[in-house]
C-alpha cells in the first residue's frame, strides 16, 4: 500500500493520506487551500486522463476550425464570391466572436461547471459547422464563423477548469502544454489531410463530416466528463461566488499593470502566428513562393508539428528546469521574431529544405505562449485566476481576428491590383516585426512569482 502511496503523490494527485506516518515521505508544512483533499477513489485513477482525453478532443476541433479556411483558400475565394478582404473577414469572424464570448464565460463558468458551459456551447458550433458547410456567400460564411467561434469558445478553459479540478497545481503548467500539443493536431488535419478530404468529397461535405464527428465527441464528453471528481469538495469559493464578487475581481484585473502587458503580448505574439497559421501561410506559399496546394499544406503541416512538440517541451521545462515563466516567453518571443525576419528576407522560389526548418522553429517557439495562462494564474489570488485567464484568452484570441482582418484590408490597400503579391506581403511582415520588437521590449517589464513558491 505504501509504495502505491507514493506513485499517487508523484502523478500530483492531492490525497487525503497521513503522510507524516509513510516512510520515504517528507514531511510537507500544510497549505491553507479551500479545497478538500480527494480521497484514495479508484474511479479518480481510472478516469481522470479518460477525461483529460475527452476534453482536449473537442479542443482539438477548435483548432481544426480555426485554420481550416488556409488550405481551402482557392475554393472559397471562387464559391463564395469574395476578394482577399472578405476572405479575411470569414476568418476572422471565428475569432472576434470567440474573444467576445470569453466575457460572459469568464463570469459563468465557475457558477455553471464546464460540462454544461462547453456542452451547450458546442452544440451552437456544430449548428454554424452545418451553416458553413451550406454557404453561397460571403454574409453566410460570416454567420457560419461567427457561430462557430461562440461554439468553440470554451473548449480551452473549460478543459483548464476541468485540470484544475482533476488534477494537483504544481503540474498544471505541463498538462497544459500537453492539452495545447493535442490541440495542435486539429490544425495538422486541417493541412494536408484536408486537403486530401477536399480533393475526394470537396469542401462543403468535409465540412458537414467534422459536424458528425463533433456531435459525437460532445455527446460523449456530456456523459462520462463531470466538472469534478467524487468526493471532491463541490463548495469552493469560485463555484460560490455571485456575479457582484466576479466583477469586482475584474475591476481588479484591470487595475494590474502585468495583465495589460501580458494581454497585448499574447494579443500581438498569437495574433500573427494564427493569422499566418489560418489564412495567409496559404497564399503566401503558393502565390509568392510557387509551390504547390500539397507542398504548401506540407510546410504548414510542419509548422504544426512543431507548435506539438513544443507545448509539452516548454511546459514541463518551465515547471520543472528552468522554473521561470516569463523569460521562456521572452526567449521565445526573440526566436519569433528573428524566423519572421529571415521569412520577410527570402526570396520566392526558394527550396523546401530552406523554409522547412523555419516553419517548424516559427510553430516549436511560438509553444512558448503558453505559459502566459499560468504567468498571471500564479500573480493574482487563486479566486481571480479563473477571470485572470479569461481574460488573456480574450486577447489571445482577439489578436488572431484583428491580425487576419488587418492584414488584409493592408494588403488590399496597399496593393490593390496585387494584395497577394511580394511587396504585399512584405509590408505585412514589417508591421508583424516592429508590433513583435514593441511586445517584447514591454514583457521584459512584468513581474513573476516563481513555479511553487
Amino acid at each position: 500500500m505504501r509504495p502505491s502511496l507514493r506513485l499517487l503523490e508523484d502523478s500530483g494527485l492531492r490525497l487525503e493520506a497521513d503522510k507524516q506516518n509513510v516512510p520515504g515521505l517528507k514531511p510537507k508544512a500544510k497549505r491553507s487551500s479551500n479545497l478538500k483533499p480527494l480521497p484514495l477513489n479508484p474511479y479518480i485513477m481510472s478516469n481522470r486522463w479518460l477525461i483529460f482525453t475527452i476534453s482536449s478532443s473537442l479542443f482539438f476541433l477548435s483548432q481544426f476550425y480555426r485554420v481550416s479556411n488556409d488550405d481551402i483558400a482557392p475554393p472559397l475565394l471562387s464559391d463564395l464570391s469574395v476578394d482577399t478582404r472578405g476572405l479575411g473577414l470569414i476568418s476572422a469572424s471565428f475569432f472576434y466572436a470567440f474573444a467576445l464570448t470569453q466575457i460572459p464565460i469568464s463570469l459563468l463558468l465557475d457558477k455553471v461547471g464546464p460540462r454544461k458551459m462547453m456542452t451547450a456551447l458546442s452544440a451552437i458550433g456544430i449548428f454554424g459547422a452545418v451553416i458553413f458547410s451550406r454557404a453561397d456567400s460571403m454574409a453566410l460564411g460570416v454567420t457560419g464563423f461567427v457561430l462557430l467561434g461562440v461554439g468553440m469558445s470554451c473548449n480551452l478553459m473549460g478543459t483548464y477548469q476541468v485540470l484544475a479540478l482533476w488534477f494537483s497545481p504544481r503540474v498544471f503548467a505541463s498538462l497544459a502544454g500537453l492539452v495545447v500539443a493535442l490541440g495542435t493536431a486539429g490544425n495538422m488535419v486541417a493541412t494536408t489531410p484536408l486537403v486530401i478530404l477536399v480533393d475526394r468529397m470537396g469542401w462543403r461535405s468535409s465540412f458537414l463530416l467534422i459536424a458528425v464527428i463533433n456531435l459525437i465527441l460532445v455527446f460523449l464528453f456530456f456523459v462520462i466528463v463531470r466538472d469534478r471528481p467524487p468526493h471532491g469538495n463541490s463548495d469552493s469559493p469560485a463555484a460560490n461566488m455571485n456575479i457582484r464578487h466576479a466583477f469586482g475581481n475584474l475591476r481588479k484585473l484591470i487595475r494590474l499593470k502585468d495583465f495589460w502587458i501580458i494581454s497585448f503580448a499574447t494579443f500581438t505574439r498569437y495574433g500573427i502566428f494564427a493569422a499566418f497559421q489560418a489564412l495567409w501561410a496559404g497564399p503566401f506559399l503558393m502565390e509568392v513562393m510557387g509551390y504547390s496546394a500539397l507542398a504548401t499544406g506540407n510546410l504548414i503541416l510542419l509548422l504544426n508539428v512543431g507548435l506539438i512538440l513544443g507545448a509539452p517541451c516548454w511546459g514541463t521545462a518551465s515547471d520543472r528546469l528552468f522554473n521561470t515563466r516569463k523569460w521562456i516567453i521572452v526567449g521565445g518571443s526573440i526566436s519569433i521574431l528573428l524566423t519572421i525576419i529571415i521569412l520577410a528576407m527570402i526570396p520566392p522560389g526558394t527550396s523546401l529544405p530552406v523554409l522547412a526548418p523555419l516553419f517548424f522553429c516559427f510553430g516549436f517557439f511560438n509553444a512558448t505562449g503558453l505559459l502566459v495562462y499560468p504567468h498571471i494564474k500564479e500573480l493574482v489570488p487563486a479566486e481571480m485566476s479563473g477571470a485572470a485567464m479569461t481574460g488573456i484568452n480574450f486577447f489571445t484570441m482577439i489578436g488572431p481576428a484583428v491580425f487576419l482582418q488587418g492584414l488584409g484590408i493592408l494588403m488590399q490597400t496597399l496593393y490593390p491590383k496585387a494584395s497577394r503579391g511580394p511587396e504585399a506581403f512584405n509590408a505585412a511582415f514589417t508591421v508583424c516585426i516592429f508590433s513583435l520588437m514593441f511586445v517584447l521590449v514591454s514583457y521584459c517589464f512584468t513581474k513573476e512569482k516563481k513555479p511553487g513558491n
